[in-house]
């Protein structure tokens, strides 16, 4: 169990906005943090809300503390459909979505999102920075995924 919350993980990025945006990469704009999103008497909360400038697109990020699940997944496609659908202008490009989480199965991924995904993205973090073996370890095994 972990001794955080993805509460506690969102503040830690909120409180860290500016490292995290340049780690996005160029372009990024914070638009919000628990976007409430309401459709019949249903509410939903989008963790954070940015903007990029550069892709002309929406990007909707979810954390999650613990192993990715197929229904993160399933969340985060009805929030990007939302977003497609009720937000984004015509002259902008497709939300795209990211779940990250602590954890995650490749076969979850491939068996929950479409074949033609363009727009759902799910990455692992990590808490603490890797030591130098195991680096080393995953550059070894990144090369031989790409032989």
């Amino acid at each position: 169990m972990s001794s955080y919350t993805e509460s506690d993980l969102e503040q830690g990025v909120i409180g860290k906005l500016e490292h995290f945006l340049l780690e996005l990469g160029t372009g990024f704009t914070f638009v919000a943090r628990q976007k409430r999103i309401s459709f019949e008497d249903k509410h939903f909360h989008i963790g954070l809300v940015f903007y990029n400038r550069i892709l002309k697109c929406f990007v909707l990020v979810e954390l999650k503390i613990g192993e990715l699940k197929h229904q993160d997944l399933g969340q985060m496609q009805m929030y990007v459909n939302y977003y497609d659908r009720e937000v984004r202008l015509k002259d902008e490009n497709k939300t795209i979505g990211m779940v990250l989480c602590k954890d995650k199965s490749k076969s979850v991924v491939e068996y929950t999102l479409p074949e033609n995904n363009e727009q759902i993205f799910a990455s692992k973090y990590k808490t603490v920075l890797p030591s130098k073996d195991e680096l080393k370890l995953l550059i070894d095994e990144h090369k031989n995924q790409r032989s």
